[in-house]
């Protein structure tokens, strides 16, 4: 027979404490919709959508569906996973093109209760993916730079580089793409 003790500086009469709720601040740029769905928009790639009622969480492309976008949504899905948000079961693609969808586990609270905590890891995801998006964004801006405004040694002045008949490895008059070049050529040589 075992036999079980439990230790506690509280007297029999004393209440509990109610469970205080953590003052978390949270700064994503979010929108609800007309039927209390809620829309996150922060990622570059995604857009992330939460249906309350459904107790669902769909991912859409923001732009074009690629391979980065669909990166993306897996690794979302697989952090949101990994926290006992998303029931691994129930991910798969959505309705619309380029959509991925899971359904959210929720408590004994409810889905109302479980929502905070949704939120608050999708804020995690996008905190975690931020340098990565930041530094391609950083690249295409220093991209652009190089291309528009080039430095004194990556560029030449109109006039420069002296003008020749012929340049380059391809000759003109001889059109190689020409469907009866060859014939063309044998009749012009008389063959």
């Amino acid at each position: 027979m075992a036999i079980k003790i439990k230790v506690s500086s509280k007297k029999r009469d004393e209440k509990p404490k109610e469970a205080q709720k953590p003052n978390i601040k949270l700064q994503l740029d979010i929108r609800r919709t007309l039927d209390d769905n809620l829309i996150i928009s922060d990622h570059p790639d995604v857009d992330i959508v939460v249906y309350i009622k459904e107790s669902k969480i769909v991912l859409f492309p923001k732009e074009v569906l690629s391979e980065v976008v669909y990166d993306t949504q897996d690794r979302f899905f697989k952090f949101m996973e990994k926290k006992g948000i998303v029931n691994p079961e129930t991910v798969r693609g959505g309705n619309t093109y380029g959509s991925m969808e899971g359904l959210f586990l929720s408590g004994d609270g409810g889905k109302e209760e479980s929502l905070p905590l949704v939120i608050l890891n999708i804020e995690n995801f996008i905190d975690q993916e931020r340098p990565h998006f930041e530094y391609v964004e950083k690249y295409k801006k220093m991209e652009d730079e190089e291309l528009l405004e080039p430095s004194e040694e990556d560029s030449t002045n109109l006039g420069e580089v002296p003008q020749e008949e012929t340049k380059g490895s391809i000759r003109p008059g001889y059109g190689g793409t020409r469907s009866y070049y060859l014939s063309y050529l044998y009749e012009a040589l008389g063959l």
